[in-house]
């Protein structure tokens, strides 16, 4: 079974060598290094875990061996940002016993998939300077004065906003 990419509902951005992709369905981002972005970007469902290998070895003019393409695979994966993989030759193993039987000869291009939650554009509002309601504002947040938080409807508590 070759691997395929999830595509749909996700904000793809290249930036020097690394791959920025964040999903909308759960607000979570992702950022793959190089070795993880070339094989994101080559599970197209027509390129095997082979040929995928091949791909890591010219780009990096080093023998890359098929374990390491797995591992990364397994990451993706695991981020549900790969939708069809072949079965897992680390299943049970932690990711350090996995690197391990990767080997220490592909440490130069181990894949390194980091992810983050991002804040909705909702938890992003706040009041400015000199409004009289906290319309927009979230529960929780320091907008208005005495006491300083809003309630659930974007009201200030009491007093007035900061």
């Amino acid at each position: 079974m070759n691997p395929v990419a999830k595509n749909e509902g996700l904000v793809v951005k290249e930036v020097d060598h690394e791959l920025l992709i964040y999903k909308t369905d759960s607000n979570k981002a992702y950022c793959l290094n190089e070795t993880s972005a070339i094989v994101w970007k080559s599970c197209d469902g027509k390129n095997s875990v082979e040929d995928i290998s091949k791909k890591l070895s010219k780009h990096f003019r080093k023998a890359v061996n098929s374990d390491l393409v797995l591992l990364a695979i397994d990451q993706l994966k695991t981020d549900d940002l790969i939708s069809q993989a072949p079965r897992s030759r680390f299943e049970g193993m932690s990711r350090r016993e996995a690197i391990r039987k990767v080997g220490l000869a592909s440490a130069i291009a181990l894949p390194i998939v980091a992810s983050l939650v991002a804040p909705t554009a909702a938890m992003a509002v706040a009041c400015s300077s000199g409004t009289t309601n906290c319309t927009g504002c979230l529960n929780g947040t320091p907008c208005c004065k005495n006491p300083p938080t809003c309630t659930t409807t974007g009201t200030c508590q009491a007093g007035t906003c900061v």
